[in-house]
C-alpha cells in the first residue's frame, strides 16, 4: 500500500495503473531505506549545502560559468517562489520543462520538486503536436521554457489549452523568469511529500504510436542514485561529468545531473555537441566522466588522438546496444573500458551493466546490486543458458504507466518488467543483446516509434499507405526506413522523397524522420490484413 499523499492535486496518483498490475518492487539493499516523508530535490541539493558542499562547484557551462551548490540552491528557491507565489503552483501540479541541457533548466527542475510539483521534462527537439500530446496526457497546466524554444510550445498551447501559464527563461523580457526571480526571496519553505508521491513523469516513445508517460516517485529518484553509481560508477566529489543525452531523457537526467550531485561532484551541461566539440570540452574543462551513446564513442574514436583527454577516467554508454568493435576501439584509443549500461525510462535508469575487470566486450553485463534479471520464453518460463528469449527484470524501480492499463499489462507480467529486448544469458550470468522484441526503433540512442512516423507520413496528400521499420546502419546502429505506397505510383521521385522527409521533420523531432524511403507498389500483408513487417526487414526488401 502507498503511504498517504501529501499533494492537494491527486491527478498523478489517481492515474497510476491498478496495483495488481505493478511489477514487484523490492530490494535487500539497506541504503534504499528512505524516510516516509521525502523530497528528492531537497536531499540532492539542500542537504548537500547543509553538509558543507555549498562553496563547491555544482553546475558548469561551456563558456566557463560555474554555479556552486549554494548558487543553485538560491536560484532554485527563487524559481520555486515564482512557481508558487506568481504562477499558483499547488502540490501535485505538473510543470512542463523545455530546454536544451543548461543551468536554468537544472535550477527549474529542482525548483519544481522543491515546490511539490511534478517535473515533466521534454526533449528540446519535440514539435508542437508532440508537446500538445504530453500536455494533454499529463494535464500540464504550467511550463518553464527556454525563450529560444518558445515557438513550438506556443503552438502546442493552442492545441492543448490545459496549459494556462508559461514563463520563459534566458529572456530579457520584464516578465521573464530571471526578472521575476529578482523580486523573490532566496529562501523557500520546501514541500516534503510522501516518499510515494510522484516526482516526475518521463515520456518515452511507444511502439503503437502515442508516447507513454512513465511515473516515478521521490524515492525512485534517490534509488537510481544509490544503485548504479554506487556499485559501478563510484564517483568522487572531484569528478567533473559531461555528456550528450538530454535531461528530458532519464539516461541524461541521472547521468548528468542527479548522480554527480548525489556525490558532491560537478557537471558541465552541453546544449549541443558534436564528436569534435565533446572532445574539446573534455580537454578544456578536464572532464573526468562522460555519458553518451555508442554512436558518439564510435565517432570520437577516430578523432581522439588530436585532443588531450588525459583527465578522463570513466565513460558510460547507454541508449542503444554497444557493439564490441566500438567498445574495443575506444579502449584501445583511450585506455578506458566503457561501462555499458542497459536501462529504460520505465525503470528510470541503468539496471544491467558491468565495469572494470568484469567487463566482457559485446556483453551488456549482469543485473546490478538490488536488481534481478532472467531470460524467459513467451510463457514467462526461464530458458536454459545461451537460449535467446525475452529479458525480464525486477528491482526497486519498475514500470508504472500513466493512465494506460493496457500497455501496463504488456510491459509487466507476473510481477516482472519485460523490457522489449531479446537477450541470451550465458553460463556465468552475463547478458548478451540480440535484438528488440517489439517494433521500437533505436537510432543513435533515441527511441523512435515507427507507428508515430507512419501516422505523419499518412497525412501527406501523396501517400496512400506506408510502413516504417528499423534498418541497420553502420553509423547510427539503425535508421528509420519507410516503405511508401503512393496514390499515383508515377509520382515517385527523388524530389518527392525529400519532400516527405521534410514533411516529417516539420511535424516531429528531426531525429525521427525516415533517413531512407522506398517507394513500393503494395505493402506485404497477411490474409487478415496485417502488414508483414518481417518481410520489410529482409535485406533485399524492395518488393
Amino acid at each position: 500500500m502507498l503511504d498517504p499523499t501529501q499533494y492537494s492535486d491527486g491527478f498523478a496518483r489517481d492515474n497510476l495503473p491498478p496495483r495488481e498490475l505493478w511489477p514487484v518492487m523490492e530490494t535487500t539493499l539497506s541504503e534504499l531505506n528512505y524516510p516516509k516523508r521525502l523530497n528528492a530535490a531537497v536531499e540532492l541539493l539542500d542537504r548537500m549545502v547543509e553538509t558543507g558542499f555549498g562553496p563547491r562547484p555544482c553546475l558548469r557551462s561551456p563558456k566557463g560559468e560555474i554555479w556552486t551548490y549554494a548558487d543553485l540552491l538560491e536560484k532554485s528557491n527563487r524559481i520555486a517562489n515564482v512557481l508558487v507565489g506568481e504562477m499558483g503552483l499547488q502540490p501535485g501540479n505538473r510543470v512542463l520543462l523545455r530546454a536544451a541541457n543548461n543551468l536554468m533548466l537544472a535550477a527549474s527542475w529542482f525548483a519544481v520538486l522543491k515546490a511539490g510539483g511534478i517535473a515533466v521534462t521534454t526533449m528540446p527537439l519535440l514539435r508542437s503536436r508532440e508537446l500538445a500530446y504530453v500536455l494533454e496526457k499529463a494535464q500540464v497546466s504550467l511550463a518553464l521554457c527556454d525563450a529560444s524554444l518558445g515557438e513550438e510550445l506556443s503552438l502546442a498551447a493552442q492545441r492543448a489549452p490545459v496549459l494556462r501559464d508559461t514563463v520563459y527563461f534566458y529572456s530579457a523580457a520584464p516578465d521573464g523568469l530571471e526578472a521575476r526571480m529578482t523580486g523573490q526571496s532566496a529562501e523557500f519553505a520546501n514541500v516534503i511529500p510522501s516518499h510515494d508521491d510522484v516526482a516526475l513523469i518521463a515520456f518515452t516513445s511507444g511502439t503503437t504510436g502515442a508516447a507513454k508517460g512513465t511515473v516515478h516517485f521521490h524515492r525512485d529518484v534517490l534509488t537510481i542514485c544509490d544503485c548504479f553509481p554506487r556499485s559501478h560508477l563510484k564517483p568522487v566529489a572531484d569528478d567533473i561529468f559531461t555528456g550528450t543525452p538530454p535531461l528530458g531523457f532519464t539516461f541524461g537526467l541521472g547521468g548528468l545531473l542527479l548522480f554527480p550531485m548525489r556525490f558532491g561532484a560537478s557537471t558541465l551541461l552541453l546544449e549541443r555537441a558534436t564528436p569534435e566539440s565533446l572532445l574539446q570540452t573534455i580537454q578544456d574543462h578536464r572532464v573526468t566522466v562522460t555519458f553518451t551513446a555508442p554512436t558518439m564513442y564510435r565517432a570520437m574514436t577516430a578523432l581522439v588522438s588530436r585532443y588531450d583527454i588525459s583527465s578522463l577516467t570513466k565513460s558510460v554508454s547507454a541508449g542503444e546496444h554497444l557493439p564490441a568493435p566500438v567498445h574495443e576501439g575506444w579502449g584501445k584509443a583511450t585506455g578506458i573500458t566503457i561501462i555499458d549500461g542497459l536501462g529504460s525510462t520505465e525503470l528510470l535508469h541503468i539496471f544491467v551493466t558491468s565495469s572494470g575487470a568484469e567487463v566482457r566486450p559485446g556483453a551488456t553485463g549482469k543485473a546490478i546490486p538490488g536488481y534481478r534479471a532472467k531470460v524467459v520464453d513467451d510463457d514467462m518460463q526461464e530458458v536454459p543458458p545461451n537460449t535467446v528469449g525475452r529479458l525480464a527484470v525486477q528491482g526497486p524501480t519498475g514500470c508504472r504507466y500513466l493512465a494506460d492499463p493496457e500497455r501496463q499489462k504488456t510491459y509487466v507480467r507476473d510481477g516482472w518488467n519485460l523490457t522489449g529486448d531479446a537477450y541470451r544469458m550465458d553460463e556465468d550470468g552475463y547478458l548478451w543483446y540480440q535484438a528488440r522484441t517489439d517494433d521500437m526503433i533505436i537510432s543513435a540512442g533515441y527511441n523512435i516509434s515507427g507507428a508515430e512516423v507512419e501516422a505523419v507520413l499518412l497525412e501527406h496528400v501523396s501517400v496512400r499507405e506506408c510502413a516504417v521499420i528499423a534498418a541497420p546502419d553502420s553509423e547510427r546502429g539503425h535508421i528509420v526506413k519507410a516503405f511508401v505506397v503512393l496514390h499515383e505510383t508515377s509520382a515517385a521521385s527523388d524530389a518527392l522523397l525529400k519532400e516527405l522527409q521534410d514533411f516529417v521533420k516539420a511535424q516531429l523531432a528531426p531525429y525521427k524522420y525516415p533517413r531512407a524511403i522506398a517507394f513500393i507498389d503494395a505493402l506485404p500483408r497477411t490474409e487478415t490484413g496485417k502488414v508483414q513487417r518481417f518481410r520489410l526487414r529482409e535485406p533485399a526488401a524492395t518488393l
